[in-house]
């Protein structure tokens, strides 16, 4: 059996029903004058995390396992943005407004674009989801059951919304779920050891956690 050292135990490994998603790495998220700075948040910790998010998906990509991609993003009409979702809060710029990078996770905008240094190849998956979970009002689970995944590796922002929401939803869906720990990132290190610590409590309630390199040698010894 193919396994890759992981908490709280090792993850038996399946690579022929693997699939790496990566959540949101927007230039939102990520870049000075971007919905996370408008927040007043540290986006230097989301930048961080780049190159290691990059040499992940390389390792995937050169495995020829499925990359796929989120976006968190709305219409242009707004028609699928909650009141609830807009209006919280006192922040200095609403999603749907105008700021430096257009508007604010409108899909098809230059500041909800993915980073370029993780831009997805053509042909790979690029889910737009208007939720913090990836599943909510998308073609996620559809996508998955084509490519015949049951094993899925996580990395990507924020580790404890989008990211453990996902997870949490893949879970109940059946998945084995991975969180590469050094490819995610929260604004708050708190935030992410914590939910860290929910995903792989009570063995492996939610998933498990590894770092890259953990998760790259298992794949180069499958």
């Amino acid at each position: 059996m193919m396994e890759i050292a992981a908490q709280p135990f090792a993850f038996a490994f399946k690579p022929e029903t693997t699939a790496l998603i990566v959540i949101d790495m927007q230039r939102d998220f990520a870049e000075p004058g971007g919905f996370g700075a408008s927040l007043g948040n540290d986006v230097s910790r989301v930048v961080a995390i780049v190159p290691t998010v990059k040499r992940l998906i390389e390792g995937f990509r050169a495995a020829g396992l499925p990359v796929i991609h989120t976006m968190e993003c709305h219409r242009f009409d707004l028609s699928d943005l909650p009141p609830a979702k807009r209006d919280r809060g006192n922040p200095s710029i609403r999603i749907g407004d105008v700021g430096p990078m257009g508007r604010v996770l409108i899909a098809g905008e230059p500041g909800t674009a993915i980073l370029d240094e993780l831009a997805p190849l053509p042909g790979e998956i690029v889910i737009e989801k208007p939720g913090k979970g990836a599943f909510y009002a998308t073609g996620l689970g559809d996508d998955l059951k084509r490519l015949g995944a049951r094993q899925l590796v996580f990395a990507g922002v924020t580790t404890e919304v989008c990211v453990q929401t996902t997870m949490r939803e893949a879970n109940d869906r059946g998945y084995e779920c991975l969180l590469c720990e050094d490819a995610t990132e929260s604004y708050f290190p708190e935030f992410k050891a914590a939910a860290l610590a929910m995903i792989r409590a009570q063995g492996a309630i939610v998933g498990w956690t590894a770092t890259v390199v953990q998760v790259l040698e298992g794949i180069a010894n499958a």
